[in-house]
């Protein structure tokens, strides 16, 4: 069963969903600060689902802060993810390519499958995540020159395919608010 922390962050961020009421993103997961929240409630690009506790005034207004909002105009999610190292770690599931071992963004390095110096580009599809031991030990071989089988192809993945990678690494704080728009695993209670 998932722990749920009942002290909110410092900050009181809000959960953001689309329009369909799912979230923007899961890895990192979507949420604005407070100050943008009440930025966006006022400018009617929001609208307000659960609150917090918390009250805000001004001289003009007191408003219970948001902590789940869901856009008014959906934002469409089939645009192409980025190539970047961190989406590159998401999509390989923060795991070396080549051991399985598991890692984080700061221990895990990107390997390219085809080595730079044969020839191998850049691109999702010669890059995979490795840790620091197995990147060394295949140096400038190949997988198959180094007897170092991939646990997968690498691919572009995609926005849908990071999507549900997210959703397998929860962020440490869940405000209660957020769960019934979280599709994480957790135990229901009976």
């Amino acid at each position: 069963m998932m722990q749920v922390l009942t002290r909110p962050p410092s900050g009181f961020p809000a959960l953001v969903l689309n329009a369909d009421f799912r979230p923007l993103s899961y890895f990192p997961l979507s949420l604005w600060p407070w100050e943008e929240v009440v930025k966006a409630v006022w400018q009617d690009r929001v609208d307000v689902v659960a609150t917090y506790d918390k009250v805000v005034r001004s001289p003009s207004l007191e408003m219970q802060l948001p902590s789940v909002v869901c856009l008014k105009s959906y934002v469409d999610q089939d645009r192409k993810p980025a190539f970047t190292r961190f989406n590159v770690f998401l999509r390989d599931g923060f795991a070396c390519q080549y051991c399985g071992e598991p890692g984080t963004s700061q221990d895990l390095t990107f390997d390219h499958v085809i080595p730079r110096s044969r020839g191998g580009r850049t691109t999702w599809q010669n890059i995979v995540a490795a840790c620091g031991p197995c990147n060394l030990r295949k140096g400038g071989r190949t997988p198959g020159q180094a007897h170092m089988p991939l646990r997968r192809t690498a691919h572009q993945p995609s926005a849908w395919q990071l999507q549900q990678a997210g959703r397998r690494f929860p962020p440490h704080f869940l405000h209660q608010s957020w769960l019934d728009y979280l599709y994480w695993d957790i135990e229901l209670e009976p």
